[in-house]
């Protein structure tokens, strides 16, 4: 679980695709849990309130919100936060990368 909080934090989660991954993993194991197969027509939301409990979505976007909150607090010259402010200048090549000396 750990390694979603850092995709989390570095904003890498894809939000249509990986929310979509996450919402279905989520429910197969909620329906397990509460002994429902999945011919069994319960919706998320009947499995959360029976279970108790809080979709890990919403607990990624309040981790993430906290992250954010705790980053802006920071001084201006913190590294975390220089790089949440950071945005590139110029251009990439154009083409394949060129291959390091690490590569070959």
């Amino acid at each position: 679980m750990e390694s979603v909080y850092c995709e989390v934090r570095t904003g890498s989660l894809n939000k249509s695709r990986d929310a979509r991954r996450i919402t279905t993993a989520e429910i197969k194991y909620m329906r397990r849990t509460a002994g429902y197969t999945w011919t069994a027509y319960k919706t998320k939301t009947q499995i959360t309130k029976e279970l108790k409990i809080t979709p890990i979505l919403d607990k990624l976007l309040e981790y993430k919100r906290n992250w954010i909150q705790h980053v802006n607090r920071m001084p201006r010259n913190r590294l975390p936060r220089v790089k949440k402010h950071y945005s590139p200048t110029g251009r990439r090549n154009n083409g394949r990368p060129l291959k390091r000396l690490l590569d070959t």
